[in-house]
């Protein structure tokens, strides 16, 4: 599969592609993130772990600036976070689908291609890239759920994103086409674009070149897979994560 997403225009000189300071959000009367500050570096693929309500997709929503905010400072590609100038360059994918279902696969994405002035061959390259050559035609809400995530995931790919944020990809998808979705999260790592990726799978952290473990809206690890179970002393990320949310065995 091509991953040829034209000239490389990325973040220079190895700067994070995003940084978060000191963020605060409250959504319906209840302290969210609690004054998190983060970097997340250029050119990997960083995962987002945590339970669910832990503040993962708030924290996504405030990255591409779709998520009013109490207080804090989001930095994003060197830009303020929502800038209009990143609309091109970040590609978003939410847990619920955001295509439309009464369109065929190839007209949702000839539609997206066309509001952000993609290249032509854009819509072949990304239908082969999340795997739905054999569903081009076929009416979106006729597919599978987890099949109207990968068109959701193929629109964000479209055009040359720098980078990609995305929030529990993989959720529904059978082992294979799992295991293909982190291999090419990995080929655009390769390319120079930046991922987040987000998910409650544990086991999942195993595929990320960094991790950040959240809960209750706090940071509560950022390292590789490594450098967390050496710290810890455990031999897999959810015991790590136990260890860092109830302290270490006496």
């Amino acid at each position: 599969m091509s991953t040829d997403h034209g000239p490389d225009q990325r973040v220079a000189g190895g700067a994070p592609a995003i940084v978060v300071d000191q963020l605060r959000v409250i959504r319906g009367g209840r302290l969210v993130l609690r004054d998190l500050s983060v970097e997340i570096p250029h050119g990997e693929v960083t995962g987002l772990l945590g339970p669910s309500g832990s503040g993962k997709s708030t924290l996504m929503r405030a990255l591409v600036g779709v998520q009013v905010v109490e207080s804090g400072v989001i930095t994003v590609l060197g830009r303020p976070a929502g800038s209009v100038d990143l609309r091109k360059t970040v590609g978003y994918v939410t847990q619920s689908t955001s295509v439309y279902g009464d369109l065929t696969v190839s007209a949702n994405l000839r539609y997206f291609a066309k509001v952000l002035g993609a290249p032509r061959g854009d819509v072949e390259r990304v239908i082969a890239e999340v795997d739905l050559v054999d569903f081009a035609d076929h009416l979106v809400a006729r597919l599978s759920g987890g099949q109207r995530s990968r068109v959701s995931l193929a629109v964000a790919l479209l055009g040359s994103p720098e980078l990609l944020v995305l929030d529990e990809p993989t959720v529904g998808l059978d082992p294979v086409l799992r295991r293909d979705l982190w291999a090419l999260f990995h080929r655009l790592a390769q390319t120079g674009i930046s991922l987040l990726v987000s998910s409650h799978v544990m086991d999942e952290a195993s595929r990320c070149d960094r991790l950040l473990l959240l809960r209750d809206g706090e940071l509560l690890a950022d390292a590789t897979l490594e450098s967390l179970l050496e710290q810890t002393g455990t031999d897999d990320v959810e015991l790590a994560f136990l260890s860092l949310i109830e302290g270490p065995k006496r």
